[in-house]
């Protein structure tokens, strides 16, 4: 049955993206919101297919920490679930990304339309350069900024080195920084065809302000209370730590 359920999960993502996929590219003539109320129909389809088809739902915690004013969201990354999901808890946002997904027929013609961050990860200071000047263009224009610290998608109860170029973008524009951990890998893994159901648990923290902290302090911040958090929402994966205190973020 997950088979099977995965098969058609595939099938009618691909018969519902390639449309849109068109759709938001024509509609580049338009204003952003205009193109985002296209992206919104897409998301809300690619949602109910992870509900009826593959049986997938999620949960919020701190909901109530999400900011009036656009911020940036380091978030965990596991799945591709949340390059989605996250779209459907907060406001208008946009992903740093590689700029070789913006080459992928249909969806990657829709990442272009919708301004995201693209950044050549081999082009070293001038990258950086590339996500404060974006991203300070988003931010004024009201969108959200989602950057991944690890920079790739992390199995369950692993981490790698938190990059400081989220904070980066913070100390640089005075944004707040909005830290987010979830499980989604525990039923939409790395790289798996398989999906299983289940419900995702995605926990958003307090906001971090960034004036009058270094990077390095925000970063330590971020890390300190995603993988705290981690340890709190997926027990089970860190069975010989110790519960983590709770982190100020002040």
């Amino acid at each position: 049955m997950i088979l099977l359920r995965s098969i058609l999960f595939l099938i009618l993502v691909s018969l519902l993206t390639i449309p849109f996929g068109i759709l938001v590219s024509l509609a580049t003539i338009f204003p952003m919101r205009a193109r985002y109320a296209i992206i919104a129909a897409w998301r809300t389809g690619f949602m109910f297919l992870c509900e009826r088809v593959l049986g997938i739902r999620y949960r919020v915690l701190g909901r109530e920490n999400i900011p009036a004013e656009p911020a940036v969201i380091l978030s965990k990354h596991q799945s591709a679930w949340e390059t989605v999901g996250l779209q459907e808890i907060f406001p208008p946002l946009v992903f740093v990304l590689k700029k070789s997904l913006l080459a992928i027929p249909f969806f990657g013609w829709g990442l272009a339309a919708m301004k995201m961050i693209s950044i050549d990860r081999k082009a070293g200071k001038d990258a950086l350069r590339q996500v404060v000047d974006q991203g300070r263009d988003r931010l004024e224009a009201g969108f959200w900024v989602v950057i991944f610290p690890e920079g790739t998608r992390v199995e369950p109860g692993h981490k790698r080195r938190y990059k400081p170029g989220g904070a980066h973008l913070a100390v640089q524009t005075g944004a707040r920084v909005v830290p987010v951990a979830h499980d989604a890998g525990e039923i939409w893994g790395k790289n798996a065809f398989l999906k299983y159901p289940g419900t995702i648990t995605v926990s958003i923290g307090p906001a971090i302000d960034s004036v009058g902290k270094s990077e390095a302090e925000i970063n330590m911040l971020v890390e300190a209370w995603i993988e705290a958090e981690m340890h709190r929402i997926s027990p089970h994966r860190y069975p010989d730590s110790v519960p983590a205190a709770d982190v100020a973020t002040g």
